[in-house]
């Protein structure tokens, strides 16, 4: 007998082994709650050029409000899916909304998402349609008052980031409301290049990242973050991307939090009919 796909289970490949495992699917088919997971994410803030970010946002988006780019930089332990282990990030975001025949939202627009571990890279791109890609991030080095993140590929370190004066972020210190955050699912269709399988806006709802996180600590100072020009043979497959991010111009730096969160939401992870990502019509 052949192998046949289960209805109902996600799937990815390899295929012929069985449904697989990841964020959205245990052993089992069992679902995770995630309730001790921690995440430390330190952002700095810039205004640019409403022109310059414009340009990177496909059809269907349009830059909504101030042209403002956020950089995070986040490191999570703990993981459920991942039997308590982590992983760390970095994230590029744009204030944008879609506007499409039935849907209009707001949120931040992911431009990118670097990780050093392969399993949500594959998961977050094929599952949900994140931009994610791989980058060494090492743990946050820290000085008297300051801290330096930093995120690199094979030796070649492509951003710095760091943050100090940090303090207690005031109590009604909070961030702008919006629908979730913003993504385009994008697949290449095999054989004819140029052409896609898949091509479509997501949206991760708020809800994902709601229920069962506790806000530990917030403070906000000052900071800085640089994106290293790169040169092909330092970056062969993505190049371009830091260089573009590099040439953004930094107007003004807006400031530099740092978060402190334990627990997600049970929701972020479902893989059924309601889960929180969804396609934008």
């Amino acid at each position: 007998m052949t192998f046949a796909f289960k209805k109902g289970l996600l799937y990815r490949m390899p295929t012929f082994f069985g449904p697989s495992l990841g964020p959205r699917q245990g052993p089992d088919n069992t679902r995770f709650d995630g309730p001790v997971q921690e995440l430390e994410v330190y952002s700095v803030r810039f205004r640019s050029d409403p022109d310059q970010l414009d340009a990177l946002l496909p059809e269907g988006f349009n830059l909504f409000g101030e042209p403002n780019v956020t950089v995070n930089a986040m490191y999570m332990t703990g993981v459920e899916w991942l039997a308590g282990r982590g992983y760390n990030m970095l994230s590029v975001e744009i204030p944008a909304e879609f506007v499409g025949e039935k849907d209009h939202v707001r949120g931040p627009f992911q431009l990118v998402i670097w990780e050093n571990l392969a399993d949500p890279i594959i998961t977050g791109r094929e599952d949900v349609g994140f931009s994610k890609i791989y980058g060494e991030i090492p743990p946050p080095r820290f000085r008297p008052n300051l801290t330096h993140c930093s995120a690199g590929w094979l030796g070649f370190r492509f951003m710095d980031m760091k943050i100090h004066d940090l303090v207690d972020a005031p109590a009604d210190e909070s961030e702008p409301q919006h629908d979730g955050t913003l993504h385009l699912k994008y697949i290449p269709r095999t054989e004819d290049w140029g052409q896609a399988d898949v091509n479509y806006p997501v949206l991760m709802t708020r809800e994902a990242n709601g229920k069962n996180v506790k806000l530990v600590e917030r403070k906000i100072g000052r900071g800085s973050v640089t994106f290293h020009h790169a040169e092909w043979e330092d970056l062969p497959t993505f190049y371009p991307v830091v260089n573009t991010l590099a040439a953004l111009k930094q107007h003004e730096v807006i400031n530099a939090t740092k978060t402190r969160t334990v627990g997600t939401s049970p929701d972020f992870y479902r893989q059924d009919n309601v889960s929180p990502a969804r396609i934008l019509r």
